[in-house]
């Protein structure tokens, strides 16, 4: 133990410094907070994306959806294109597919942030396939491989998934 004031060494029972007279606090020593890991750092943020990503998702879907069973209306307002008959299920199978893939999200980023065993699996391949939708969801589908993926990660994940 050291005096904070001159430097000199002190014997734990001291209360004054014998060099200089500096006052010494008794104080039991405070231990220090434990860093945080990459993972425990990035895993929520990632989450709250992933939950982002699938509600904006939800938006051309529902357009799709609600565009494919108003073919009247499209046709009132003059688009000879919804007379097809081939357009309605299109759109509607079309939309389909973007609400699977926001459920998918929005699933990803809730299983993220409650430490889900699937979860890890299953944002590492929602992040391939977003690698190929630039700008943002590419942004999105590197930030998650760079957390999820070392080994390091998956066996913190694992240990954070049994808690």
């Amino acid at each position: 133990m050291f005096c904070n004031r001159c430097g000199a060494q002190l014997q734990p029972d001291f209360n004054l410094c014998p060099k200089c007279g500096n006052p010494l606090a008794n104080k039991p020593p405070v231990a220090l907070p434990a860093s945080r890991t990459r993972l425990e750092r990035h895993l929520r943020p990632i989450g709250i994306l992933w939950i982002v990503v699938g509600a904006l998702w939800l938006i051309p879907s529902a357009v799709l959806m609600f565009i494919s069973h108003a073919p009247r209306l499209m046709t009132m307002m003059g688009d000879e294109m919804f007379t097809h008959a081939f357009m309605p299920p299109m759109l509607f199978s079309l939309g389909s597919v973007f609400l699977l893939i926001a459920a998918g999200g929005i699933l990803v980023g809730w299983g993220l942030i409650n430490h889900e065993r699937w979860a890890r699996t299953t944002a590492i391949v929602l992040a391939v396939l977003a690698l190929f939708h630039p700008p943002f969801f590419t942004a999105l589908g590197i930030y998650t491989l760079w957390v999820l993926l070392p080994a390091a990660s998956a066996s913190e994940y694992e240990r954070l998934s049994r808690i």
